[in-house]
Order: structure tokens, then C-alpha cells, then sequence
């Protein structure tokens, strides 16, 4: 017969009655002390899922306000560009700029164009197609990509455990809402394009974050991004819109801007300290968050599979974390907070 001994530092001894060990069962309970930069990483990422799910809530509203989605991103885009650029302008921050060489310049550049761009136009202009149940699943479906190309490519490890967890995802999202007719098109190849973008944008960030701030690497991504999203406008002749914007567009502008400023920011500090499929999973707990805010507004309430949903969800973020942090990945050089340094 086994039974558990606790002592007072909280290790787990496993006893049976012959007097062996169960290693197994010890391995699996006995409290690690975990990377404070895991955990750091970790706390990030749910920062990141808070503002996720508040984000996704008021552009619901904002974006009613333009007279299109590609004109609303562009401004977004812009505005944290210009302000992330502003703040890279400070001398110490100032000084990873100068010591930037042509290759590490030119991995800014590429976040810019594989993140903080075309894949905006993709989604935006696909999701007019085929509709928000469906561009909303597909790219739901982002955590998957991001898992697979990291095990590729930065040859991350998926043990037992997340991969139960990415299947617990999967089914929360079916339960969460399922797609709608998915009619093979140019809106459904949009829309995926877009997502897979992303993914090889947030397992390509991660590489070059062993290296550069987090908030140099956001600042390219936003600041490159945006320029090409502007003359994206200019080419479809729209660019004048922007010097027309009434009062309440600036407002929602403004104040949707420093969502996304504080979303990339700290999306891209946990890329620096986390494997870069934990955080994605992570970010799924912005649904839950956005639901709940329709609800005290007076939206729909949630069904019962979507209640199923999140409990689904809740379950497999809570494994995938408990895995993350008993396991430390290797972390970046030398992490920090601020925008010097390596923040």
C-alpha cells in the first residue's frame, strides 16, 4: 500500500510498503525551482492574453467607426510605430540601434514584412469574404502552426504533456465555435495565409530575440509594418483618408493603439524568455476574456458548449504551464524589462 509523506519543505516522498521508492510519481510531484525568467515569461503572456481579449472587445467597436479595415490597421500600425521608434531615440536604447549590424538589421526588416504587414491585408481583406465565423477559426488555429514550426525550426521540444495540451486546445475551439462552410477560395487561402504569417513571424521573433531586445524587435515589426501598410493605402489611393479623419476616429485610433502597443510589447518580452509555442497557447485565454466582457455589456449570452468551451481551455492552458515551467527552456541572453539593455 503507497501513501505520501510530506515534510516541512514541501518535497513528496512516495512510499510503498516495501520500501521503494515510486520515482515516477516523485519526479512528476516534487516541487522544481523553476527559471525566474520562465515564470517572468509566463506572467507576460497572460499580460499579453488580458489585453488580447480587451482588445478584440473594443475593436469590435472601433472598427465600425472606418471605412475600412485595412484604413483602421494602417492607423493603429502607424501610431505605435511612430511611438515605440520614439522611444528607441533614448541613449541607451539608442545604442543597440547603432550596433546593429547589416544582418541583424535586416532580421528588423523581415519581422516587419512577414509580421507587421501583408499578413494585416491578408486577413483583413479575406475575412470580408468568408465571413467572422470562419476567419475567426482559422485563425484561431494559429497555436498548431506556431507548435509545428517551432519543433522544426527552433527545434523546440513537445513532450506528452503539451501535446495533450494542443489537443485539449483544438477542442475548445470546435467547442467555442466551430467554422462554418468552409468553401475553398481566395478568402479561406487569405485568411490561412495570414495566420501561417503570423506563426512564422512568432517563431522567427523568437530566434532574433537571443539577441535584440524585445523592444527593438517590436519596434521593427510595428515601424516597418506600418510603412508598408501606408504605402499599401497610397496605392489603392486611400492615403488621404488619413489627413480626414474626424475627432471620434482619432479617439478610437488613440485608444486602440495603446492596446496594441501594450500587446506587442509584452507579447514579444515572453517570446524572449518562453518557447514560443507555450505562448501562443497561453494567448488563447483572450476569448474567455473577450466573452466575458460581452456579457456584462449586454451581448449574447454564452451557450453551453462555449461554457464547455472554456473550461476546455482553461484546463489545457493550466497543463501547458505547469509543463512550461517544471521544464525550463533555454532562455535568451540576457533578458530584461526596460527598453535598454535587453528589454
Amino acid at each position: 500500500m503507497r501513501h505520501l509523506n510530506f515534510d516541512s519543505n514541501s518535497h513528496v516522498e512516495a512510499i510503498d510498503s516495501g520500501g521503494r521508492d515510486d520515482t515516477r510519481l516523485v519526479r512528476f510531484l516534487r516541487p522544481k525551482a523553476s527559471d525566474p525568467q520562465v515564470v517572468l515569461g509566463i506572467a507576460l503572456a497572460f499580460l499579453t492574453a488580458l489585453i488580447s481579449g480587451v482588445s478584440v472587445f473594443v475593436n469590435a467597436y472601433a472598427i465600425k467607426e472606418f471605412s475600412s479595415p485595412t484604413l483602421f490597421a494602417t492607423l493603429k500600425n502607424t501610431i505605435v510605430g511612430i511611438v515605440l521608434l520614439a522611444l528607441l531615440l533614448r541613449p541607451a536604447a539608442f545604442q543597440q540601434v547603432r550596433q546593429l549590424t547589416p544582418r541583424r538589421g535586416l532580421g528588423l526588416v523581415l519581422l516587419g514584412v512577414v509580421g507587421g504587414s501583408i499578413p494585416f491585408v491578408l486577413f483583413f481583406e479575406g475575412l470580408s469574404q468568408v465571413g467572422s465565423g470562419s476567419g475567426a477559426f482559422i485563425h484561431k488555429t494559429m497555436f498548431i502552426w506556431v507548435a509545428v514550426l517551432a519543433v522544426i525550426l527552433l527545434r523546440e521540444r513537445l513532450g506528452k504533456g503539451q501535446l495533450a495540451a494542443l489537443a485539449l486546445l483544438l477542442l475548445a475551439q470546435f467547442l467555442l465555435g466551430g467554422p462554418e462552410a468552409l468553401v475553398p477560395g481566395w478568402g479561406v487561402a487569405m485568411v490561412l495565409g495570414a495566420t501561417l504569417l503570423w506563426a512564422a513571424e512568432t517563431v522567427f521573433a523568437r530566434r532574433i530575440l537571443h539577441t535584440e531586445s524585445s523592444s527593438l524587435g517590436a519596434a521593427g515589426r510595428m515601424a516597418v509594418g506600418a510603412s508598408l501598410l501606408l504605402g499599401y493605402l497610397a496605392f489603392r489611393g486611400e492615403i488621404g483618408t488619413l489627413w480626414h479623419l474626424t475627432p471620434v476616429q482619432w479617439t478610437w485610433g488613440f485608444a486602440t493603439s495603446l492596446l496594441l502597443l501594450g500587446y506587442v510589447l509584452s507579447w514579444y518580452a515572453a517570446l524572449k524568455r518562453v518557447p514560443a509555442a507555450t505562448v501562443t497557447c497561453v494567448l488563447t485565454v483572450g476569448a474567455p476574456i473577450t466573452a466575458v466582457l460581452s456579457v456584462l455589456a449586454g451581448m449574447e449570452l454564452p451557450r453551453l458548449e462555449q461554457i464547455t468551451g472554456f473550461g476546455v481551455l482553461a484546463l489545457a492552458v493550466l497543463l501547458i504551464v505547469l509543463v512550461g515551467a517544471r521544464k525550463p527552456a533555454p532562455a535568451a541572453q540576457s533578458p530584461g524589462l526596460g527598453l535598454t539593455g535587453g528589454g
